[in-house]
C-alpha cells in the first residue's frame, strides 16, 4: 500500500503519515514534464505492490504511459453523474449554475478520455432549492465517501478472480 499525491498538505497525506504508509509526494513542480512525474509516479507504485490506483481529489491528468501501466486498474471519483458535468474540477458549481436538479458523484475507471471510462458506482444527490456550491459540494463529497470504498472492494473482486484483470 503507498500513497501519493501531488498535494502534500492534503487529507490522504496526512493520513499516510499518521498511519505510517509510505507517502510520495510528487509535485509537478519538482519534475520538467508530466511524463516524468508520472513515471516518477509509476516507479514509486512499482516499488510498494500496488495493483489498483485510487484517483481521489487528484487534479491532474495522467500521461498515457501511466495509463498504460496499471490498465484498468486506476479509478477515480467524479462529482456528478457521469457522463454530465464531466472533464473538469468545477462540476458542482456547473451542476448547481445549469438549473439541474440532481447531481451527484460517480466512481469510474480512467482511461485516456477524461472522465468517460466505464462507470463503477454512482449515487444521486438531490440539488435543493437555497443550496449554494458549499452545502451541494458538502453533499457530494458524502456521497464520493460511501461510494468510493464501494467501488474499491468492487475491484478487488475483480482483481481477485482474475489477477491478469485488465
Amino acid at each position: 500500500m503507498a500513497v501519493a499525491t501531488n498535494r502534500p498538505s492534503c487529507g490522504a497525506a496526512s493520513f499516510a503519515r499518521e498511519k505510517h504508509i509510505a507517502l510520495g509526494e510528487l509535485s509537478q513542480k519538482g519534475f520538467g514534464s508530466v511524463q516524468e512525474r508520472d513515471a516518477a509516479m509509476r516507479d514509486f507504485f512499482r516499488a510498494y505492490g500496488v495493483e489498483l490506483v485510487v484517483d481521489a481529489g487528484y487534479d491532474r491528468v495522467h500521461s498515457q504511459a501511466f495509463l498504460e501501466s496499471f490498465p484498468d486498474r486506476i479509478i477515480n471519483v467524479h462529482p456528478s453523474l457521469l457522463p454530465d458535468f464531466g472533464g473538469g474540477m468545477d462540476a458542482v458549481e456547473r451542476a448547481l449554475e445549469s438549473g439541474a436538479k440532481v447531481t451527484g458523484a460517480t466512481v469510474h475507471i480512467v482511461t485516456a478520455n477524461l472522465d468517460a471510462g466505464p462507470i463503477l458506482i454512482q449515487e444521486a444527490v438531490p440539488i435543493v432549492e437555497g443550496d449554494t456550491v458549499e452545502t451541494l459540494r458538502r453533499r457530494v463529497q458524502e456521497a464520493e465517501h460511501r461510494i468510493l470504498p464501494q467501488a474499491i472492494r468492487l475491484m478487488e473482486a475483480r482483481l481477485a478472480k482474475s489477477p491478469s484483470f485488465g
